[in-house]
């Protein structure tokens, strides 16, 4: 890399908190997000599973009767999450023409979507909105964001599945180090707790059945793990040059040090049991960052509480680290939050990114008996990470074999 890349501002809405540091607060208490699903269409449909990880905070206490109207769910929690983090790095006075957005989803605007078929088949076409189309398309998170903070540089939308926001990030580094651009706001969203998608993943066995007991649902790398749970919400980071943010006298979190992309062409909802893809996303990474596997001292696993998902990770991540691997703080933040799918990447980076500029890696819970076959330092309550330089990164994998790493390090002046 040929200059630094530095985060200056975060944002979030989450399961946790409605907004990053309410969010950072629960998660390192060790409080849980998940909950039943209080909605008719749950017994309406007779849904299998019947919790998720809801936003904390519901989007119409925040934005405009009109925003609401006009933007779907996971548009909506877009533009909050990257208002707060704009707002938190100090609204960068940029040129516009040196602004670009990299924003992602897994599925976009699936309530519109929905919600205009059954308008279209219950009272017919005069029925459907007009905004049906911009609300619905996986770029409308992106081009809200974009229209309403005047990026000009470029708004691109990442679909990876659950790799898509630390897809999203790692694409940013690119558009910076370019030096096309200064500012770039990153990072991904999701609104997926339709009843549909539930009924979906449900009928691919991909969810956890726990609706006795939805806070202990979601236990990455314990041996009872039965599947992930959904969650929504959304993440964004505001990154720059570090040139541009000491320019302005911005603070800054971390540094942005590496990112990299792979793929496993493998299966389609499979994960490559060997993890090869998912290594060289991890090595490629670390590349890029000009840092070495034992360097790394903490890491925000993908870990999705799945049987198949947390051996084939730890398989890969025992491929890049060996011996060191035992040796690193590994958390499961979805074991708080849920799967934000396209968003996950999003608020994990944000966690990654916290845990560096607090020294604390943050817990997971619902471990009650680890898997054996699975033996990572994972941090059960909120750990100090060590003093001076430290590396982290935070992973993503998603149907289709896709693969996203990110790397970031602590910023020493």
């Amino acid at each position: 890399m040929t200059q630094k890349i530095v985060v200056t501002g975060v944002g979030a809405t989450t399961p946790l908190g409605g907004d990053a540091r309410s969010t950072w607060k629960a998660l390192l208490a060790g409080e849980s997000g998940i909950s039943t699903i209080d909605k008719d269409w749950v017994a309406q449909y007779e849904l299998p599973v019947t919790f998720a990880g809801q936003a904390k905070v519901n989007a119409a206490e925040v934005l405009t009767p009109q925003e609401i109207k006009r933007l779907d769910p996971s548009s909506q929690f877009a533009l909050i999450a990257a208002r707060e983090a704009w707002a938190d790095a100090g609204s960068p006075d940029v040129v516009p023409e040196r602004l670009a957005v990299e924003y992602a989803t897994g599925i976009g605007g699936v309530w519109t979507l929905l919600d205009a078929y059954d308008a279209l088949k219950e009272k017919g076409p005069r029925r459907v909105l007009p905004m049906t189309i911009p609300m619905l398309m996986p770029n409308g998170p992106a081009a809200a964001i974009g229209m309403d903070i005047a990026a000009r540089g470029g708004v691109r939308t990442a679909v990876s599945a659950c790799a898509s926001s630390t897809e999203a990030v790692a694409n940013a580094i690119a558009r910076l180090q370019s030096g096309e651009v200064d500012v770039v706001v990153a990072g991904g969203c999701e609104a997926g707790i339709h009843p549909l998608p539930i009924a979906a993943f449900a009928a691919m066995h991909a969810l956890s059945r726990r609706n006795d007991n939805p806070a202990a649902a979601s236990r990455p790398y314990d041996v009872d793990r039965d599947g992930f749970v959904m969650g929504e919400g959304a993440g964004a980071l505001v990154l720059e040059t570090e040139a541009h943010a000491k320019a302005r006298g911005a603070k800054i979190y971390a540094e942005l040090v590496g990112g990299a992309v792979t793929s496993d062409a493998h299966h389609i909802t499979a994960p490559d049991p060997e993890g090869t893809g998912a290594a060289r996303a991890v090595v490629a990474a670390l590349k890029q960052a000009n840092a070495k596997p034992e360097d790394v001292v903490h890491i925000n696993a993908h870990a999705t509480s799945t049987p198949v998902g947390d051996i084939a990770e730890y398989t890969a991540l025992l491929r890049v680290f060996g011996d060191h691997l035992g040796k690193i703080a590994v958390s499961a933040t979805k074991s708080a939050t849920g799967h934000l799918l396209g968003g996950a990447g999003a608020i994990e980076a944000i966690f990654t990114v916290l845990a560096i500029a607090e020294r604390t890696a943050p817990p997971t819970i619902n471990l009650e008996n680890q898997d054996p076959a699975i033996p990572l330092d994972v941090v059960t309550k909120a750990r100090s990470l060590p003093e001076g330089p430290i590396l982290a990164i935070s992973t993503s994998f998603g149907f289709g074999g896709h693969n996203a790493v990110i790397a970031f390090r602590s910023h020493e002046g």
